[in-house]
């Protein structure tokens, strides 16, 4: 995706609006258009960043990401995985709804978690051949894990919290 359209059309208002303040005003805004560029380009990287973040999140288990490459954001799309090796073969109408993390909280936490170095690299391992980050790949597989769990116990007719008995007691 090329912003130099963008920032170029920024620069042509400001241009135009520095008109209307006269030569002085003129002669000002020609010396900021270029100091500006960056912190345009930069805001503009942030409001894409933080697009792909809430269009993951209703997207999850599958993910958008930011991409920059030299001064040229690109995004990567992974669509959820069609055959996801975390569920079992649960009926069809045992299924729960796709997960939406949170989709009215644009807020985001962080978790601090110790990995056996070996589960670390089979982590990372599976993240580059589903080529998203590790992190990206641990949220998919805790939202697919709960959904599924949350799935079974529905089924079972369990309820979270508790376990379920039937039957007599003296």
């Amino acid at each position: 995706m090329d912003l130099t359209p963008y920032v170029d059309k920024l620069s042509a208002e400001l241009a135009v609006a520095a008109e209307a303040g006269g030569e002085e005003a003129r002669a000002l805004a020609e010396r900021l258009i270029a100091p500006l560029d960056s912190a345009v380009r930069l805001t503009l990287l942030e409001a894409l960043s933080s697009a792909a973040d809430e269009i993951t999140r209703d997207l999850a288990p599958g993910s958008v990401e930011l991409r920059l490459r030299g001064r040229e954001p690109s995004f990567m799309v992974t669509p959820p995985p069609a055959n996801d090796p975390f569920v079992d073969s649960a009926p069809p109408a045992a299924a729960a709804p796709p997960a939406v993390l949170d989709a009215d909280d644009g807020t985001m936490a962080r978790i601090n978690v110790r990995l056996p170095e070996q589960l670390k690299a089979r982590i990372e391992e599976a993240a580059a051949k589903e080529k998203v980050s590790a992190n990206v790949w641990l949220v998919r597989a805790a939202a697919t894990v709960l959904d599924s769990t949350s799935a079974r116990r529905a089924a079972r007719g369990d309820r979270i919290g508790g376990q379920q008995f039937t039957g007599w007691v003296r």
